[in-house]
């Protein structure tokens, strides 16, 4: 996985263009299960979103590394 990303001139870490990435995913599901009423069966919400996130943020990472980038 590369280490730094260029933008610009200024060289960002990968982890954090994965996780904003992941953020808004995560923000994007919430959003849709609040709609279909899954939240009713959850016990805690925030509990709930930040294992959302860590899922996501996890996907995200190994299909960097599995495609090569």
């Amino acid at each position: 996985m590369i280490a730094e990303v260029s933008l610009h001139g200024l060289y960002v870490p990968t982890l954090l263009l994965l996780a904003l990435a992941a953020l808004v995913c995560t923000r994007v599901l919430g959003k849709l299960l609040l709609r279909v009423g899954f939240y009713r069966f959850v016990w805690h919400p925030a509990l709930f979103e930040f294992a959302l996130f860590g899922i996501v943020l996890g996907g995200f990472s190994l299909l960097m590394t599995r495609y090569g980038y």
